[in-house]
């Protein structure tokens, strides 16, 4: 039996990109911003997915994200770099530093590039996978609007700050860990509320301190931070980053992607990158990565549990799984998504498989 919502996901590129291009953006930069939302959709993130499509537009038509100037390098040091990205749309502007990162990286081994004036730019974990890929690995954190309290308050100061690193292997999966410094993304609370679910106790707080499985009153209250004031330090760690070294706005400095019909984001990104060559031979490493892989999966397992995974092992397979048989969209985000078409005489149906 078909699921009646699932797309086929290069034609769900093809679609937002014809609206991306309908808006105003090139045909390139609409390209590179839909490749990045339908990667989080295939890999079952459906927070940071085509759901985030509406609101970029929104900010494209209101004047909010300007594509007229292309991403610049404002200093180059030996191994470091600046990227202003002009408030340009995020994925643009992520993009243009990765690109970046790794042609400094083929030349001395490593590279650091801090990033400014960026927007929400999706997963960190497309960056990863493209520097995989190349056979490099990659360290890329962002900062974010304010949802996190400090560890003692109730007012949110940080973002979720993510934080992901991608380190290529032979034939096992790769490792991928990208994760919200949060317990939880924003975007899986707010996908909630669309969904009319609870959240579990321990994401958020209202706005007393309280706990709360109500993602309404968590939105208005804080979220919470992985481990404690474990997750509290790494959070402002990340902002210190993107942030304060990059230039960019930290703290109440990065303005929300939502209910801001004023302020352009002025969000922060850091990329590392690392040629495995400056170490050893790429074969070589991958061959040391997938016995050390297998090693984990040896080892004895917990009563009920079949499998022992690495990270992001689940996501890979899922979007293997989803390329062939499709990407299966929430029902609320595709009567949004097909609402956004209408708007823009694109046909969100075009891309359903039958």
């Amino acid at each position: 039996m078909v699921c009646p919502n699932r797309y086929d996901w290069k034609r769900l590129e093809q679609f937002a990109t014809a609206i991306f291009v309908r808006a105003g953006v090139s045909t390139r930069d609409a390209e590179t911003v839909a490749r990045s939302l339908v990667h989080a959709d295939l890999r079952g993130v459906h927070s940071h997915g085509l759901a985030r499509m509406p609101v970029y537009v929104e900010r494209i038509s209101g004047g909010l994200i300007d594509f007229s100037k292309a991403p610049v390098i404002l200093r180059k040091a030996g191994a470091t770099a600046v990227v202003d990205g002009m408030n340009h749309l995020g994925a643009v502007v992520g993009e243009a530093a990765l690109q970046t990162a790794i042609e400094i990286a083929g030349k001395n081994g490593t590279a650091i590039v801090g990033v400014r004036c960026s927007n929400h730019f999706g997963a960190c974990s497309y960056y990863a996978e493209q520097a995989i890929q190349k056979g490099m690995i990659l360290f890329v954190m962002s900062n974010a609007p304010q949802t996190m309290a400090p560890t003692g308050g109730i007012r949110p100061f940080f973002g979720s700050n993510p934080i992901a690193a991608g380190i290529p292997a032979g034939s096992a999966p790769p490792f991928l860990l990208d994760m919200a410094t949060t317990v939880a993304a924003r975007g899986k609370i707010a996908l909630a509320r669309k969904k009319g679910e609870a959240i579990p106790k321990g994401w958020a707080i209202d706005e007393r301190g309280r706990d709360t499985t109500d993602p309404a009153e968590a939105l208005r209250g804080a979220l919470l931070p992985i481990g404690g004031a474990k997750g509290y330090g790494i959070a402002m760690f990340v902002d210190i980053l993107c942030g304060l070294l990059a230039g960019a706005g930290y703290g109440p400095g990065v303005h929300s992607l939502y209910d801001n019909d004023e302020h352009p984001q002025n969000v922060g990104h850091f990329f590392w990158a690392l040629q495995i060559e400056s170490f050893m031979p790429l074969p070589l490493f991958q061959q040391r990565m997938d016995q050390y892989i297998q090693q984990i999966k040896a080892e004895p397992k917990a009563e009920g549990r079949e499998e022992i995974l690495i990270p992001g092992e689940w996501e890979w397979r899922t979007a293997k799984e989803r390329q062939v048989s499709g990407v299966p969209l929430p029902d609320t985000v595709v009567c949004e998504l097909a609402a956004l078409g209408s708007t823009w005489g694109v046909e969100l149906e075009d891309a359903r498989i039958q």
